[in-house]
């Protein structure tokens, strides 16, 4: 017997279309990505911040009215954590390779 063989069978109706799924997901703060970087590099990383900080208190607040019987979708609070700790560790990275940069120009001979 083959492994996909003994996979169940699934029908195209029990199937939820992706464009469902994100409509029920509640709108999260925009990614400092998602628009092309205006303005200098300091406002571009004081946008990746806010944008950051806003992630995290929407997914405390999905996450508070989960705990408090108000929502019942509990993926929506597991998915607004997820997003908020990846732009957290997008914005470490980014800090990361900032450091190493300047670090790396200040061993430059002058």
């Amino acid at each position: 017997m083959s492994l996909i063989s003994s996979l169940p069978s699934v029908s195209a109706q029990s199937i939820r279309p992706a464009a469902d799924l994100v409509a029920d997901r509640p709108a999260l703060a925009p990614s400092a990505l998602s628009a092309p970087p205006t303005g200098s590099f300091g406002t571009v990383l004081d946008n990746l911040v806010t944008g950051v900080e806003q992630s995290q208190a929407q997914a405390a607040a999905v996450t508070r009215s989960v705990l408090l019987g108000d929502n019942q979708n509990l993926h929506q609070s597991v998915i607004a954590m997820q997003e908020a700790s990846l732009s957290f560790n997008l914005m470490v990275q980014v800090r990361n390779k900032v450091v190493e940069s300047y670090q790396e120009l200040m061993r430059l001979p002058v």
